[in-house]
C-alpha cells in the first residue's frame, strides 16, 4: 500500500476542491475566495492574492479580483481602452504577459533596493515579504500569435503575496504550481459561464437572455403572455443620416438609443430588438394593469431624458432629433421563430402588428405619443393625465380603436 505524503495529501485535498467547485459551476469570486482560504487551511502563508482576466464585453476590457488576508476578496473592472495605463504597463502582470518573463518571484524580504514595479514597493510597505506571478493561457500559443499584453488575452494572471518572515517555502510554490492547472480550468468553466449571460444579456435582452441560456432553444418554443409593446422610433433620423458623416450618425444613435433603453431597464421593462433607428420593447412585470402602469410611468421619464440630452447635444454643437412612441397592450407569442440552423428569439402576435399600425398614424394625428384604448384602461388608475385623439379604424383591425395622447406630450 502506498502512503502519501503530507504534501502530497494537501496537494490532492486542493485539487479535488477545485474540481469539486468548478463541476458545481461556482463564480468567479466565491471560486477565488474560497481558494484562498483554502490556500491558508493548508498551511500556506498567504498576506495577498490577485487574479486580472481580459473581458468579452462592450463596456469594460477587463477583471480583476483582490483577495487579502482577513479582509476576504473584492472584484473590479477595467473600462476597455486602445492604450494601456501606465499603471498596468508598469505592473509585474503586464511584464508576463508582454512576453517578458513567464513567471516572476521576488522576495522582498532579502531586497535592499526598490523593486522595478511600484506595486511591489507598495505590498512591501505594508509588510509584504515574498511575491510571487505566473499565469495560465486557456489557449495554446504559436509561434505565429504569441501573447501580446496590448490585446485581450484568453487567460488569466495571478499572482500570490506572503508577509510571513521568510516568504513562501519551497513547498508552498509547489502546491501552487501542483494545483494551477485544477485552477485555470476551474476559472476558464466560470469565465465562459460568465460570459455567456453578458453577450446573452447584451445582444438578446435580459429576459430573452435569461430563457435562452435556461434551456428554451427549440424552434417553435413560444410562450403566450399579456404584455405592452413599446414601439419608438426617432423623428427625421432618415433625412439626418443623408446629411451626416457615418461616424456622426453612428454616435447620434447610440446616444438616443441608449436613454430609450435606459428608461426602458429602469421600468422593468425588456428590450426585444432595435429596428434600424428604433426599438421594440415590452413590459411583462406582472398582470397585464401593471404592465400598463409601469409602461406609461415610463412615457414622462423618456420625455425629461431626451429633452436633457438634446440641451447637450445642442450646447456641443451636435445634430438632435426627436422621437415617437406608440404603445399597445395585448395577447403576443414570445419565444423561437426561424429556422433550424438561425433563430430569432422575438415576440409575434395582432397585438404586435396593431402596435406598429399604431405607430404608423403619428404624422397624420400630429401627436408624436400615441396610447391605446388597451393600455388606457388597464393602467386606470394611472396617475397621468390622458388625451383621447379619436376613433380610428386600424389596417387589418375589426374594430374602431380610440387613441390617446399624454397631455403636451406633442411639444415634448
Amino acid at each position: 500500500m502506498t502512503t502519501l505524503t503530507a504534501e502530497t495529501a494537501k496537494s490532492n485535498d486542493l485539487i479535488d476542491w477545485l474540481v469539486t467547485r468548478g463541476l458545481e459551476g461556482a463564480a468567479k469570486e466565491e471560486l477565488l475566495d474560497g481558494y484562498c482560504n483554502k490556500l491558508l487551511e493548508l498551511g500556506v502563508p498567504l498576506m495577498r492574492f490577485h487574479a486580472a482576466q481580459s473581458a468579452l464585453h462592450p463596456v469594460y476590457g477587463g477583471t480583476g479580483f483582490s483577495w487579502y488576508e482577513g479582509k476576504g476578496g473584492e472584484s473590479e473592472t477595467f473600462e476597455y481602452s486602445e492604450q494601456p495605463s501606465e499603471q498596468w504597463q508598469q505592473s509585474p502582470l503586464f511584464a508576463i504577459l508582454n512576453n517578458e518573463m513567464d513567471e516572476i518571484r521576488e522576495r522582498l524580504v532579502d531586497q535592499n533596493e526598490a523593486s522595478r514595479f511600484p506595486l511591489l514597493n507598495d505590498l512591501r510597505q505594508i509588510g509584504a515579504t515574498d511575491y510571487y506571478a505566473t499565469g495560465v493561457n486557456f489557449n495554446v500559443p504559436t509561434h505565429n500569435a504569441p501573447m501580446d499584453a496590448k490585446n485581450a488575452v484568453d487567460g488569466v494572471l495571478l499572482s500570490w503575496t506572503s508577509n510571513a518572515p521568510m516568504g513562501f517555502e519551497d513547498k508552498d510554490l509547489d502546491l501552487i504550481h501542483t494545483a494551477l492547472p485544477h485552477l485555470g480550468l476551474a476559472l476558464k468553466s466560470a469565465a465562459s459561464a460568465r460570459v455567456s449571460k453578458d453577450l446573452m444579456r447584451v445582444y438578446l435582452g435580459r429576459d430573452a437572455g435569461r430563457r435562452v441560456l435556461s434551456g428554451e432553444i427549440r424552434r417553435g418554443s413560444l410562450q403566450q403572455i399579456d404584455a405592452v409593446m413599446w414601439n419608438f422610433d426617432l423623428e427625421g433620423f432618415t433625412s439626418l443620416s443623408e446629411e451626416l458623416p457615418g461616424a456622426e450618425i453612428i454616435d447620434m444613435l447610440n446616444d438616443y438609443l441608449a436613454v430609450a433603453v435606459g428608461v426602458v431597464h429602469d421600468n422593468d421593462g425588456n428590450i426585444l430588438k432595435f429596428m434600424g433607428d428604433g426599438l421594440m420593447a415590452m413590459f411583462d412585470v406582472g398582470e397585464i394593469d401593471e404592465d400598463a402602469r409601469a409602461a406609461l410611468k415610463a412615457v414622462p421619464m423618456l420625455q425629461q431624458r431626451m429633452e436633457a440630452l438634446n440641451a447637450r447635444r445642442k450646447a456641443n454643437g451636435l445634430p438632435v432629433a426627436n422621437f415617437t412612441l406608440a404603445l399597445h397592450a395585448g395577447e403576443i407569442l414570445y419565444g423561437n421563430i426561424g429556422s433550424e440552423t438561425r433563430l430569432d428569439f422575438t415576440v409575434i402576435g395582432p397585438a404586435v402588428n396593431q402596435t406598429a399600425r399604431i405607430a404608423g398614424m403619428h404624422r397624420s394625428l400630429g401627436q408624436r405619443i400615441l396610447i391605446s384604448d388597451d393600455v388606457a384602461r388597464a393602467a386606470q388608475p394611472c396617475g397621468q393625465d390622458l388625451i383621447s385623439v379619436g376613433r380610428y379604424m386600424l389596417r387589418g383591425v375589426s374594430e374602431p380603436k380610440e387613441l390617446f395622447t399624454v397631455y403636451n406630450a406633442a411639444e415634448a
